[in-house]
């Protein structure tokens, strides 16, 4: 039985994530701050560690164990206001975890043979209508910045022979939790539509999506670096809106403004009004398929 260590198990991602493994028969080593608070919350038959980052002497001979590391773990970034204080949380949050398990990884006996970590097509900036590939430079805000240390870090366990992937992870659809449960409120109310002006470029995946890449990433040995996941059919936030509200049966025509995002929830509100127009031929050349490619079926499947 291949085991694999997931950090982040109890994140939208890492739930359905886990769950897929273990269906397929892998041994699920969940690393938790709260090994209790985890198992409560996935209810499964795992594994579970309490995981200290700074006590990598506690957990090190899991990663010995382990045939491959899925890392999830990173401070929310809209958990609250954005502050000098938070924005170095989310920073460290990122970038000291991912450099305790890459490290440990490079003195392990026996090494996983895939390290998988989480990124995000932030590291990219507002790239405008510019086709974003791997290989396309890094932004110089604040969000680039974190994706940037991330993988770095990351990276660090390819001195040691270990395949490294660095999934850089577009608007990842959901009702349970992050945009799209977001935006479903106003639209029920009548009051919805897209946000800032709208001709920002929107790289969304869907949910199933997003967990097929990572498993995707874990089973090919041909993929390896940074990879854009996002759906091949990328549209404009106005034609996401658009598309919302047709599937939702609502009007899609009041949009948000730039100045009330920014009252709202301040300096995190330029997130939400850049725009990264990636291409993921990358993903698709490794062999990739996409469960759903097409928008309106993707919401109608997770709305309907």
């Amino acid at each position: 039985m291949k085991k694999i260590i997931i950090t982040g198990a109890t994140g939208l991602i890492g739930k359905k994530l886990s769950e897929e493994f273990h269906k397929s028969g892998y041994h699920i080593i969940v690393f938790s701050r709260d090994g209790k608070r985890a198992k409560d919350i996935l209810k499964k038959d795992y594994e579970y560690i309490d995981w200290d980052y700074r006590k990598p002497d506690k957990w090190m001979d899991k990663i010995s164990e382990s045939d491959a590391v899925i890392h999830l773990a990173g401070i929310n970034l809209f958990a609250k206001r954005w502050n000098d204080e938070f924005k170095k949380e989310i920073i460290t949050s990122r970038r000291d975890t991912t450099k305790s398990i890459a490290d440990t990884i490079k003195n392990s006996s026996n090494k996983p043979k895939v390290f998988v970590s989480a990124s995000g097509v932030g590291y990219y900036g507002d790239g405008g209508d510019q086709i974003l590939t791997e290989d396309s430079p890094a932004g110089n805000d604040f969000l680039a910045e974190v994706c940037k240390v991330w993988e770095s870090e990351a990276a660090e366990v390819e001195s040691a022979g270990v395949r490294r992937v660095s999934i850089r992870t577009g608007i990842v659809l959901s009702p349970e939790d992050g945009a799209l449960k977001r935006m479903l409120l106003p639209f029920k109310l009548f009051i919805g539509g897209p946000l800032g002006n709208g001709k920002q470029w929107f790289p969304w995946i869907h949910i199933d999506d997003i967990v097929g890449v990572y498993i995707h990433s874990i089973l090919n040995d041909n993929l390896s670096g940074a990879v854009n996941a996002a759906s091949p059919n990328i549209c404009t936030m106005s034609e996401f809106a658009k598309t919302l509200g047709k599937v939702l049966k609502r009007p899609s025509l009041f949009s948000v403004p730039k100045f009330a995002l920014k009252l709202a929830i301040g300096e995190a509100g330029n997130v939400v009004l850049m725009g990264q127009r990636v291409s993921v031929n990358k993903l698709l050349s490794s062999g990739y398929k996409f469960k759903f490619e097409n928008l309106e079926e993707a919401l109608k499947d997770l709305l309907i």
